[in-house]
């Protein structure tokens, strides 16, 4: 593991650089999206509610007077919405320099998303793989640019359902949460690979906020249990602590691309970030391999790498 006296306070200036964090109106987002602008990063939210996000930005600037935030509107359940989003950053922005795939959602009721995706792979992983494919090279230009996706202590237990990827067959929302978090790592060891083999010095590093008390949370109905027998407060940390993990992949400068971070404590739920590991089925480079395709022929975006 890597060491655990890291915290936020640790990170290097930012001035000129340009932060993109998606799902930045609360929870981990938020809190990073907050400690890059206290940085001097300029810090573009990439929200869907775009009333929220400008309240958000508001509330970022008095708490940080100087701070530069921008709002951008981006809808990661609908391709449309992200290939527009992306025309619009590349027009507002002449460099970027780090992109936090923060966004996702957990265990929600069974639906689609526009684009005929089950929710939470649109979501969670189709929806993230065409944004950052779209933003690349724009990121590819800043020395010392990263891309951090979040992922999940749940991906442990996923597994990519090749031929019910949308559970038509019927669905279970577990194993769909499971298979997007999974598939958020299966994209950040590829996209690393490829990079490091197109000489390029961006980075693809991964986090996980183990358990954090935030709104992603709000379809888990067990929670209510632990929360009356007093356990969640003992084994689970506050938004704060949850973006601990994604902070440090995306400014410490020892990080390594393929890197994965997450809480040192409570079999990682809680607790200084640190480098973990991830499971056996995250690093198989043939199933990683196999699901680039498919994501690239789900979503039409073809990386430049």
């Amino acid at each position: 593991m890597a060491r655990e006296d890291w915290n936020w306070s640790q990170v290097p200036d930012q001035t000129g650089r340009v932060a993109v964090v998606t799902g930045a109106t609360s929870g981990t987002g938020y809190e990073a999206a907050r400690m890059l602008a206290a940085c001097r990063a300029t810090v573009i939210l990439a929200c869907r509610d775009l009333p929220k996000a400008e309240a958000t930005a508001r509330h970022i600037v008095a708490l940080h007077p100087g701070a530069r935030v921008e709002i951008q509107a981006l809808d990661l359940a609908s391709l449309a919405s992200v290939r527009k989003a992306v025309t619009e950053i590349l027009e507002r922005f002449d460099r970027l320099d780090l992109l936090l795939n923060n966004a996702g959602v957990m265990v929600p009721p069974y639906g689609r998303t526009e684009d005929g995706f089950e929710t939470q792979i649109g979501t969670n992983h189709f929806g993230p793989f065409a944004f950052t494919g779209l933003l690349l090279e724009r990121l590819m230009a800043s020395p010392g640019s990263r891309v951090v996706t979040m992922s999940s202590g749940a991906h442990r237990a996923g597994r990519i359902y090749a031929d019910d990827m949308h559970f038509d067959g019927g669905y279970r929302a577990w194993a769909a949460y499971g298979q997007s978090k999974l598939a958020n790592l299966l994209f950040t060891y590829e996209l690393q690979r490829r990079l490091a083999t197109a000489g390029s010095n961006t980075l693809s590093v991964a986090a996980h906020p183990g358990w954090a008390r935030t709104e992603l949370q709000r379809h888990a109905g067990w929670i209510r249990g632990l929360r009356a027998l007093g356990l969640e407060a003992l084994l689970s940390q506050d938004a704060f602590g949850g973006a601990q993990p994604l902070l440090r992949a995306a400014t410490d400068p020892a990080v390594r691309g393929g890197d994965y971070f997450g809480p040192s404590r409570f079999r990682e739920m809680k607790g200084a970030p640190v480098r973990v590991e991830s499971n056996a089925l995250s690093r198989d480079e043939g199933l990683q391999r196999w699901m680039w395709r498919r994501s690239e022929q789900s979503t039409g975006v073809v990386y430049p790498v």
